[in-house]
């Protein structure tokens, strides 16, 4: 999150709302109030798990322009400036998506037939997917969109959205990303900002 805060900050965002509910007391002694980072800090404090849209629906008198909403584990050297301007760019799309080609190995031969026979194969492919990077610029409007109290992902918000017929712009992150979800990300992470961020 250090690193997240940082890297915000040098897009020229200076005032960042954290959601916190686990460990909330340990993540509030060790950011403090933002300004080690040159930022401002603020805590949303859920008393429930409210899911990755839900807790956004606590700031709602808080935030009256666009904003950028992510993951807290993420690490990435998105231009959060570039995709901020690129997102209010469309002002009929309440929310802008950050998205990731993702190249997933696999681990068998994928054969081909016609009947008994064999007529190709290819041995180990790779499939890319496009996934949701955990990355977001909403717009106010979207709160009426977001129930109170309630645990609601941003998957949630996205197909209400969609069954609504309202437009989602999407953009393609082309700059490292990584989500760090498992202990084998965390290692990988670990050695990427000590080779790519640090410095």
């Amino acid at each position: 999150m250090e690193v997240q805060i940082e890297h915000l900050k040098e897009n020229g965002f200076d005032e960042i709302f954290v959601a916190i509910n686990y460990m909330a007391d340990y993540v509030k002694s060790f950011l403090g109030d933002g300004s080690k980072y040159g930022v401002k800090l603020s805590y949303s404090l859920e008393n429930k798990p409210l899911g990755t849209a839900g807790p956004v629906k606590l700031l709602e008198n808080k935030l009256d322009e666009p904003f950028l909403l992510m993951n807290g584990d993420i690490l990435t050297k998105l231009d959060f400036n570039k995709f901020y301007n690129y997102a209010i760019s469309f002002p009929e799309s309440p929310l802008t998506i950050a998205t990731k080609i993702i190249t997933t190995p696999f681990r068998f031969g994928n054969i081909k037939s016609q009947g008994e026979f064999v007529i190709d194969v290819d041995e180990k492919p790779s499939f890319n997917f496009e996934i949701l990077a955990g990355i977001y610029i909403l717009k106010p409007d979207i709160f009426k969109l977001i129930p109170e109290c309630e645990y609601f992902g941003i998957d949630h918000l996205i197909k209400k959205i969609l069954l609504l017929k309202i437009p989602i712009t999407k953009y393609l992150i082309k700059e490292y990303w990584l989500d760090i979800g498992v202990v084998e990300d965390y290692e990988k992470a670990r050695e990427i900002y000590n080779n790519e961020f640090k410095a």
